[in-house]
């Protein structure tokens, strides 16, 4: 198949010029002429050229004032001028150029240097269509690779924090529940005054991924401790407590390989919070340091209500579940206490929004067994 003849628009109140430009030019382009300046608006606003060859003195509106219509179109803009003139002057090529003019030649036409000038300018055109063809493909492939790494990384997170959760059997979807409780409540706290600028869509997305990484400590807890069916004695609960201590280095562990932008970069700062903290509580009787109030990284304490809600509201080998208007009671009573009043409040207004996301992950019986 052979290319379409590049189009070429000719401007000169003059038909001497026109002539030989049609004579030296008709074989190998498509031409389009206007004698004035009106007319050659007219014609790039239908035919799109993809070149103009300008000449500078015409009445009405000169080539100077055409170009800078031209370069102020959005439409026309990128199309080169070619100034053809008379005026030789050092001056009058100046004042082209820094309108934007490709390029200038001077009368009268010598036919090979009018042709090598346009084949220079059609060259630079294809090859800056051609890098911008490549950037946006490169583009799309880094979207693409982007898109991908944060799936692997999505996954990963979920396949570890499943280990973990796989030593206690008690927990089911708890992952994809608490996962999407803590980006809902973030999403509902992103426009309130104390929260509105660290809550970036970013910094939900991290909290989002961060999520199922609560829990990760657990695999460091002894069996006979995490999978005791009764209560606790005290030992046994202090060495439970133990993993939110075993989650945070491991995570920093994971955190030692990345430079120090991939660490700017990386979501592993906030898992490395809600796995310390988010046993935390907000009068300070939490563990394992007893921090209380804003002291507590607010990562966790997002985490801290998603995780005690999901362990009100879902099933467990020792309990049926309790009834919306329980968990949500006890939740609104530890207000001040256990949670940020204003994380319980956002929680309130929006609790049937995670009572849906509870049915969505609902264990059965028969899948705790």
């Amino acid at each position: 198949m052979h290319e379409s003849k590049k189009k070429i628009l000719v401007v000169d109140d003059t038909p001497e010029n026109l002539d030989v430009i049609k004579e030296v030019l008709t074989d190998e382009y498509t031409l389009f002429f206007a004698t004035n300046g009106k007319l050659a608006l007219t014609i790039t606003g239908t035919q799109q050229p993809d070149l103009i060859l300008l000449d500078i003195m015409m009445p009405v509106m000169d080539g100077y004032e055409v170009c800078h219509k031209l370069k102020a179109n959005p439409a026309t803009r990128d199309i080169p001028i070619i100034f053809i003139t008379a005026k030789a002057e050092i001056e009058d090529e100046t004042r082209g150029l820094s309108m934007g003019a490709a390029d200038y030649i001077t009368k009268p036409i010598s036919p090979s240097i009018l042709k090598a000038r346009i084949i220079t300018q059609l060259t630079l055109i294809r090859a800056q269509e051609y890098l911008k063809e490549q950037n946006l493909l490169l583009e799309e492939r880094i979207a693409e690779r982007t898109r991908e790494i944060s799936v692997i990384q999505d996954v990963t997170m979920v396949a570890m924090g499943a280990l973990a959760e796989t030593r206690d059997p008690e927990t089911g979807n708890h992952i994809r529940r608490t996962q999407n409780y803590v980006r809902l409540l973030a999403q509902k706290l992103q426009y309130h005054p104390r929260f509105t600028e660290y809550l970036t869509p970013e910094v939900i997305q991290f909290l989002h991924k961060s999520a199922p990484l609560h829990d990760i400590g657990k695999v460091g807890v002894p069996d006979h401790i995490l999978l005791k069916p009764g209560k606790l004695t005290y030992e046994e609960f202090e060495t439970m407590k133990e993993h939110a201590v075993c989650g945070h280095d491991a995570i920093v562990a994971a955190e030692s390989i990345l430079d120090e932008e991939q660490l700017e970069q990386s979501f592993l700062h906030l898992a490395k919070e809600i796995a310390y903290s988010h046993h935390e509580k907000w009068d300070g009787s939490g563990y394992p340091e007893g921090i209380s109030g804003d002291d507590i990284p607010f990562s966790a304490r997002l985490m801290a209500l998603a995780d005690v809600y999901d362990a009100l509201i879902s099933r467990r080998v020792y309990k049926e579940p309790f009834s919306q208007e329980k968990s949500v009671a006890i939740i609104k009573e530890g207000r001040g206490t256990h949670f940020d009043p204003d994380m319980v409040d956002a929680f309130i207004q929006n609790a049937e929004a995670f009572f849906e996301i509870a049915q969505q992950y609902i264990d059965t019986a028969d899948s705790l067994k």
